[in-house]
């Protein structure tokens, strides 16, 4: 059996992949669950968001596995090893703006993550996952910034 190439990268890779997996099911949630006058705007931006990390999971999936990774691929997987909130919602427990700014923690919470998988892979001179991390670091600023928008904040805002 070889060596493990690059595998601080791979274990992030698994991170982002579990992740991605549980934001997609925060996202879905906000969907479902938000009420107001802004739903006829936001009910279809949540499609949009959850399309986009749907491409990002399958490109983290996917180059982990040309790294010889071995992608988390159950639903057991995801919420052992997530780091972002699985939380039950009745209805009327939250506000919209409530989800948006639980979103904004969280779309924040893994542009951070894209940006540690880009110091990892430098350290580990994984460019080809490094530049894959940059542009999806990129698509979070702007989610980021869509969010804070809505929430009447700056993007930089904590």
């Amino acid at each position: 059996m070889s060596e493990i190439q690059f595998p601080q990268t791979q274990a992030h890779l698994n991170q982002l992949i579990a992740d991605l997996s549980q934001i997609q099911v925060n996202v879905q949630q906000v969907h479902w669950y938000m009420r107001g006058p802004e739903f006829f705007k936001l009910h279809p931006k949540m499609d949009e968001f959850n399309d986009q990390f749907a491409e990002q999971l399958d490109e983290v999936a996917e180059r982990l596995i040309a790294l010889g990774g071995k992608p988390y691929a159950t639903t057991h997987e995801f919420i052992e090893h997530t780091k972002l909130p699985d939380e039950i919602v009745e209805w009327g427990q939250y506000k919209l703006p409530d989800f948006m700014q639980n979103l904004d923690y969280q779309f924040k919470y893994l542009r951070d993550q894209y940006q540690l998988g880009i110091e990892i892979t430098d350290g580990e001179q994984d460019f080809p996952t490094q530049d894959m991390l940059n542009g999806f670091k990129a698509e979070m600023d702007k989610l980021i910034w869509m969010v804070s928008a809505f929430l009447d904040k700056s993007p930089l805002d904590q």
